[in-house]
């Protein structure tokens, strides 16, 4: 009798886990629905916020670059392909770098190439000028309002993106440095793509903005006094040297 009573209690205790079992069953049969109602899962929507930072920034692949407009180039980079050249530079030519820069990381230089002008995404591209009539801007009060860009395009994300963007404007670090002189460089490496391809008519854009440089020349003089390192300034003599004989062969 007794060991038949306990027979009935070992019945009992499983039945009760057959219980909980379908009880766990249920449950992971309401999460499968949640989760087929919202394919993507929590982590995947999370907070919108974080969806609309990252398409307010992709307004940079629609930001044309106002000194190619000025200059009347038929059909500009954005400012996002302005940022693709920089990345690449940092990738294809950064090993030039290394006796100027010693100990620079080619793959954290490359994350400053990407965030780099992302605050234009809200602020507009504003164009450098050497152009002593033209408009000048305060470094100043630019800084100031692509600071606060940042806030609203970086606020939801990781904080490496805003980090990324404040150690390219400060210019302490070797990639910092890095990215500028590629920076400064592939403006002169795409006025050297425009004068080759004859991709610009100046009456087309605004004559009266280019009064004291003819052609594309000013992007090189915006440029020429910026570099630090010998690698830039060497890579810039070459890069002006083929713009010269492209720009020769379309006067001639």
């Amino acid at each position: 009798m007794n060991a038949r009573d306990g027979g009935c209690d070992d019945t009992a205790e499983e039945c009760n886990d057959t219980a909980e079992e379908s009880e766990d069953t249920a449950e992971e049969c309401d999460d499968t629905a949640e989760k087929s109602e919202h394919p993507g899962g929590e982590d995947a929507t999370g907070d919108p916020a974080v969806i609309d930072a990252v398409l307010d920034a992709y307004a940079l692949k629609d930001e044309r670059r106002t000194g190619w407009q000025l200059r009347g180039v038929r059909d500009p980079e954005s400012v996002a392909a302005h940022t693709w050249g920089v990345a690449y530079l940092v990738l294809a030519l950064g090993d030039r770098f290394r006796e100027d820069l010693p100990g620079v990381d080619l793959d954290r230089a490359l994350r400053l190439a990407v965030v780099h002008d992302v605050a234009e995404a809200e602020t507009g591209d504003v164009p450098r000028r050497a152009d002593p009539d033209a408009e000048s801007v305060d470094p100043g009060a630019k800084a100031a309002t692509e600071r606060a860009a940042m806030v609203d395009l970086a606020g939801p994300l990781p904080e490496r993106v805003r980090e990324a963007w404040e150690a390219y404007e400060a210019r302490k670090s070797p990639e910092a440095v890095l990215v500028k002189e590629c920076d400064l460089l592939d403006g002169c490496l795409q006025a050297t793509v425009y004068e080759r391809d004859d991709r610009y008519d100046p009456a087309a854009g605004d004559p009266d903005a280019f009064v004291a440089y003819v052609d594309l020349d000013e992007f090189f003089a915006t440029a020429e006094p910026r570099l630090r390192t010998d690698a830039g300034r060497d890579l810039f003599e070459r890069i002006r040297e083929r713009y010269r004989a492209y720009r020769e062969r379309t006067d001639g």
